[in-house]
């Protein structure tokens, strides 16, 4: 099922110019800004009540109280707990094995995530990750950080200037003091969205620099601050989230990047080989 941000994207060019005034109100400080009154929040968003009842409307609800219980709904997913998300699947599970179930899960989630991703952007994230004279900065959540690593590892091999952060926040103004308007924060992060990473982005947004996010289909905080986001679905049958999508959508960004500038990286990887040769890291069968 689409989350009301999937749905209002889908719709977005059917909207009149007061929809969209009322969308940007609505996203501003997502879903609690459609949680008041139906009068209150056209007076934020300085619309008419009957342009709120049409927008709705189009979204697919009978009215405004229907809309805001599918609000109230996303927000209780987006604080869930592995222990509300295990009962939550449990008690209408079907009676098939885990690894059908795991399967049949992931497949929709790859179907729903990639049919949102506009390759515009896609390829726009691409050129960002690729321009050398930007510096890179990576890091991830408690659970994340090790999706961080990953696309830190890759990445540093394809290109210079590519920094992996501790996941301890008390050293990240270190990090921040090297940053220059026009750098970039990769960030990972997932329901329950972490506080610290918010305040990282605050603080790199202040200096100018490009927030890249991965994040699920709720969507983080860090959303309106991001130059670049990907939202992948991430439930499964379990009491933790998927990571299935991210890593899917991680290596098709590293395909991506290392394309742009491939005649570098081709001699960065010539040179690290040669370096593993020396330290004997590989096995050779020769």
């Amino acid at each position: 099922m689409k989350t009301i941000i999937e749905s209002i994207q889908a719709r977005l060019d059917e909207f009149t110019r007061a929809e969209k005034q009322l969308v940007s109100q609505i996203l501003d400080n997502y879903p609690v800004s459609g949680l008041g009154s139906i009068t209150s929040l056209a007076k934020r968003a300085r619309v008419s009540t009957p342009t709120v009842a049409r927008m709705v409307h189009k979204l697919g609800y009978e009215g405004f109280p229907q809309f805001q219980q599918a609000l109230r709904d996303e927000l209780g997913e987006k604080i869930s707990s592995p222990v509300d998300r295990r009962e939550r699947w449990a008690e209408n599970a079907p009676d098939t094995h885990v690894l059908n179930r795991f399967a049949d899960a992931v497949s929709q989630n790859v179907r729903g995530t990639f049919a949102q991703v506009d390759p515009d952007r896609f390829d726009a994230t691409c050129d960002l990750l690729a321009d050398t004279q930007r510096a890179v900065n990576i890091v991830g959540g408690r659970i994340t950080r090790s999706l961080a690593d990953y696309f830190f590892t890759h990445l540093q091999v394809i290109r210079s200037g590519v920094t992996y952060m501790t996941s301890n926040s008390n050293a990240w103004p270190h990090y921040i003091l090297d940053m220059s308007a026009g750098d970039i924060v990769v960030i990972f992060d997932v329901r329950r969205y972490e506080n610290d990473l918010l305040r990282l982005a605050e603080m790199t947004k202040e200096r100018g620099v490009n927030i890249v996010l991965f994040t699920d289909q709720w969507g983080s905080p860090i959303s309106k601050l991001s130059a670049q986001k990907f939202n992948s679905r991430i439930e499964a049958p379990s009491a933790w989230d998927s990571s299935v999508v991210t890593m899917l959508l991680l290596e098709a960004i590293i395909a991506g990047v290392q394309e742009r500038n491939w005649e570098d990286t081709k001699e960065r990887i010539k040179s690290l080989d040669g370096l593993f040769d020396r330290t004997r890291l590989f096995r050779k069968f020769t």
